[in-house]
């Protein structure tokens, strides 16, 4: 497996599972219905995005860049979609030390991811694992399709 930075064309295989993750409901606030081309802008939006590919298939991807502009862009954020038949072979893992790697080598001084699902526990427990925190959660801010109103954790990695 390994790790590079994508390019539009990377779309067509990123799209599908990007879609069936948000049509899920479980991890995602983006718009369910959104087509491709929404989607497309949305993941390729001026961030680094990046993909895992294994025997020329695309098995997940991760985008990542500043957390805000301006005088908040000291600090990095970053998202990823594992494609579902992928899962549990360690493809969200290592997007995940690759995206902290190069936000410490471009100089962030920290990671905050904004919404991150509570029942989304496997995330939660990878980000842990990493070194990040919960710093607060927000009641009842994300619809999830299973499980109604739940929380979403804001965390955070101190990379100095």
């Amino acid at each position: 497996m390994g790790i590079r930075v994508a390019t539009e064309a990377d779309w067509a295989a990123i799209w599908p599972f990007w879609r069936d993750i948000v049509e899920a409901g479980e991890t995602y606030a983006y718009p369910l219905g959104a087509t491709s081309e929404q989607a497309r802008g949305w993941w390729f939006d001026g961030s680094r995005v990046t993909v895992l590919e294994e025997d020329g298939t695309v098995l997940g991807s991760a985008k990542m860049g500043a957390n805000r502009p301006g005088r908040g862009a000291h600090v990095g954020t970053a998202s990823f979609m594992v494609a579902p038949a992928a899962r549990g072979r360690g493809v969200g893992r290592r997007l995940a030390e690759e995206m902290v790697a190069w936000h410490r080598e471009a100089g962030f001084a920290g990671i905050q991811f904004n919404a991150v699902v509570e029942t989304n526990t496997a995330a939660v427990r990878l980000w842990q694992d990493l070194g990040f925190t919960v710093v607060g959660t927000v009641p009842g801010a994300f619809e999830s399709t299973r499980h109604g109103r739940v929380g979403l954790h804001v965390m955070y990695l101190d990379l100095g």
